[in-house]
């Protein structure tokens, strides 16, 4: 449902009326005051949304008007063609607050409403004044907190949107994007055929019965003038078949389309039964751009060519997909793509990065040249596959898609895998990566975020996300022997020194070597503790000046959980990690290293099943088991990495023990065993973290703030948004002295107004922050 300016008012009405939940008597009513009459224009539009809306006026039953004595009536229910089921709400036009509440003076014809302001409460701003129209619009506090600009030629805009009837239809999430300006506001009211014609055809019907009368002549003129086109003779249809074509000034309301279609949601099906034309054997794809037919007839034709791929080898799917890429690769350019009705299209070109990175594995005679490899390109290839599966949602398409990437990504995962094996097998083991980031030691000032399945690829994409953090770099190592979360999460922590295994642990759980307990969540926490590491819960940011570890995140749940599906959920899940860096970062933390304990395998389909027999394993896992002691080795057994005499079994190549598993890891492969470290040092001068606001004292429209901060040269200021100097409220910014500075508002139409304290460093960057009201502690 859309939210309204309209929406909005009688919303912050009613909660008016719901009154204080610890007095003894309900709230009689709600005054409205308006001195200015400002509101009055548009009071008709209101009462449709609020019934229990009634009007200090002329006697009029039917628009709910009346004097005063008539509106007690109204409210004491002695009305029966006028019954309230709510709180009223009594519209005081020309009437002020104050003058109300001075009893003595108050005219003879409103004094039967005067005893309300005991019974009843006042809609007005915290500072006491009436609600003008900008500010309820721009206020933080009981209004909309929207952008205005406060000029005179704005407010008279204002005033003139209201009487026009257009500012209260306004959606207020559009709002809250744009600043409200004079420019602005008249172009609302101004004529705009291309817009109106849109509007028209997102409904005929309505549309013509709301311009009754002179706009609707008006539209019908421009019509014919401007686009060759009657909107009585022709009709909808006809405005259709103009608008796929896109010809003349057509081509301006086909553009208008393309940047506002979601404000014309009902076009789309009229422009649906629109058919394309015949282009012959060598269309011109930009031809058909405007027809969602063609769209949707070549998500068909793709559906269909993708889902055939299922019976190729890998180079037949290879060529087969870079050839459908060639002939729809050019529908991603059009707006049926950008409104998501081009899924297919999106995936492909995905997959054919997939086809053209798949064409050869990594090289490379040891584990470390494989990895060096796999960081140069060869994570290009699993990101191409996951995102191509996260572009679909549909099973249709999922199949589709699925289809193709398995044809192609199957294999060359299965090949480096075998490479990576041969190449553990003649060192018998993962030796460390020369270079690697060393773990054990972390700076003061340092949090560690573990995110548990951080697989190298995805870590690309977040460390993309965080470059405008501060400085990233983005290095790689090898996780503990198997990779599972039991085993690498202990691994990637700075206290991994400390940390040990016994025979006995079969599933992987190593202990604390100092005292042999298992490496439980409470144990591992502690030994951070001892260690002089602060374990973080959620959202706690603890003392940034040392040394931390917090977890955030759930890739590897939800991909056991889900399967194929965290393809597509993989940036809401990193979303999670961002928000988390953030939050540390305003804690005053300058340096965070994000760990993980393990990569993953999502292939569609399921990996491939590999056998071996139950009465060999102790556990089995997907990927890898734990052998009994009478077992035999498997061409792929190597020693626990916490206890060597653990013998575990992996699955080869890319297969698994377990059979229909979509998401699995614990095997060995670059992708589930090079696991990413990525280090964010923000660019945030270190004063930063040493300035705290202690205290924010205002009296009247004067500011005192008290901060403690080890740095010189800051100053404090006032502002309405706190990046933003030109929203200072003050005079000028005052520096601190002795730890004080004392700041005045210079207009007192602020008083009352949502502002933030801001604490400045030498160069006029925000060191610090604190929300206030003007006027109030």
């Amino acid at each position: 449902m859309t939210v309204t300016v309209l929406s909005c008012l009688a919303e912050l009405l009613g909660k008016a009326a719901a009154g204080n939940s610890h007095t003894a008597a309900p709230t009689a009513a709600v005054l409205w005051p308006d001195k200015d009459r400002q509101w009055e224009p548009a009071i008709g539009l209101m009462r449709q949304a609020m019934p229990n809306l009634l009007t200090l006026g002329n006697y009029d039953v039917a628009s709910r008007s009346g004097p005063a004595i008539w509106l007690k009536c109204a409210m004491a229910g002695l009305m029966p063609e006028l019954p309230l089921t709510a709180v009223p709400v009594l519209y005081l036009p020309g009437v002020s607050r104050a003058g109300l509440r001075a009893i003595g003076s108050c005219p003879r014809d409103l004094q039967p409403l005067a005893e309300l302001q005991y019974r009843g409460v006042f809609w007005s701003q915290t500072n006491g004044k009436d609600w003008s129209v900008s500010a309820f619009l721009a206020s933080a506090s009981g209004g909309l907190g929207l952008d205005v600009v406060q000029d005179r030629a704005t407010q008279e805009a204002l005033a003139q949107a209201l009487v026009a009837g257009v500012l209260l239809d306004q959606n207020v999430e559009e709002l809250k994007a744009r600043q409200i300006n004079a420019e602005w506001l008249l172009s609302l009211l101004a004529p705009n055929p291309t817009r109106d014609l849109l509007a028209w055809m997102n409904a005929p019907q309505g549309t013509q019965q709301e311009w009754t009368g002179v706009r609707w002549d008006v539209f019908c003129r421009r019509a014919k003038s401007d686009f060759g086109f009657d909107p009585v003779a022709d009709g909808p249809l006809v405005a259709a078949e103009k608008l796929t074509r896109r010809d003349g000034k057509w081509a301006a309301v086909a553009e208008l389309y393309r940047d506002s279609y979601v404000s014309f949601p009902d076009v789309l099906p009229l422009l649906r039964t629109v058919r394309p034309p015949q282009l012959g054997l060598f269309p011109d794809m930009d031809q058909l751009a405007g027809y969602p037919q063609a769209n949707e007839q070549g998500e068909v034709s793709l559906r269909y060519a993708l889902s055939a791929s299922a019976a190729m080898d890998a180079v037949q799917a290879r060529a087969a997909i870079l050839a459908v890429e060639k002939e729809h690769g050019a529908r991603r350019g059009w707006l049926w793509s950008r409104m998501g009705q081009a899924p297919l299209a999106s995936a492909l070109g995905h997959l054919a990065r997939l086809a053209e990175f798949s064409a050869a594995a990594p090289i490379g005679n040891t584990p470390a040249e494989l990895a060096a490899r796999y960081q140069q390109s060869g994570w290009q290839v699993d990101d191409a596959a996951t995102q191509a599966m996260g572009a679909v949602h549909t099973k249709a398409d999922t199949d589709a898609v699925g289809a193709a990437v398995r044809a192609v990504y199957l294999p060359w995962l299965e090949e480096a895998a075998k490479r990576l094996q041969e190449a553990v097998k003649k060192v018998g083991g993962l030796p460390p990566l020369s270079g690697a980031p060393d773990l054990s030691t972390t700076e003061a000032g340092t949090c560690t975020v573990f995110v548990d399945g951080l697989r190298y690829d995805v870590a690309q994409r977040l460390h993309a996300r965080l470059e405008g953090l501060g400085t990233t770099a983005l290095a790689a190592r090898w996780t503990s022997m198997p990779s599972v979360t039991a085993s690498g999460k202990a691994w990637c922590s700075p206290v991994a020194g400390l940390v040990s295994g016994m025979a006995e642990d079969t599933e992987f759980e190593p202990r604390v070597a100092g005292d042999g307990k298992p490496l439980s969540s409470h144990n591992f926490r502690k030994l951070l503790s001892e260690n002089g590491v602060q374990p973080l819960d959620k959202h706690e940011t603890g003392d940034s000046r040392g040394r931390g570890w917090t977890e955030s995140g759930d890739l590897d749940h939800y991909g056991h959980e889900h399967g194929v599906r965290l393809a597509r959920d993989v940036d809401a899940q990193l979303g999670q990690v961002v928000e988390r860096v953030q939050e540390l970062l305003d804690a005053g933390w300058r340096r965070i290293r994000i760990v993980t304990d393990h990569g993953w395998l999502l292939v569609p389909g399921g990996l491939p099943k590999t056998e071996l027999p139950r009465h060999q394993a102790e556990t089995r896992w997907g990927r890898c088991a734990v052998l009994k002691d009478t077992a035999h080795g498997t061409p792929l057994t190597f020693g626990w990495d916490w206890c060597k005499d653990v013998q575990v079994a992996y699955a080869p190549g890319v297969s698994s023990f377990i059979a229909g598993a979509d998401y699995a890891h614990g095997g060995l492969s670059l992708q589930e065993c090079l696991v990413p470290v990525l280090d964010l040092a923000t660019a945030v001068p270190s004063a930063s973290a040493q300035v705290t606001i202690n205290a924010v004292i205002w009296k009247g429209l004067r500011c005192v703030v008290e901060v403690d901060s080890t740095a010189t040269g800051l100053t404090v200021d006032v502002r309405t948004k706190p990046a933003l100097a030109a929203s200072s409220l003050v005079a000028s910014a005052k520096p601190l002295d002795a730890g004080k500075a004392s700041v005045a508002v210079a207009d007192d139409d602020n008083l009352g107004a949502a502002a933030v304290v801001v604490v400045l460093a030498a160069d006029g960057q925000v060191l610090q922050k604190q929300a206030t009201t003007v006027g109030g502690n």
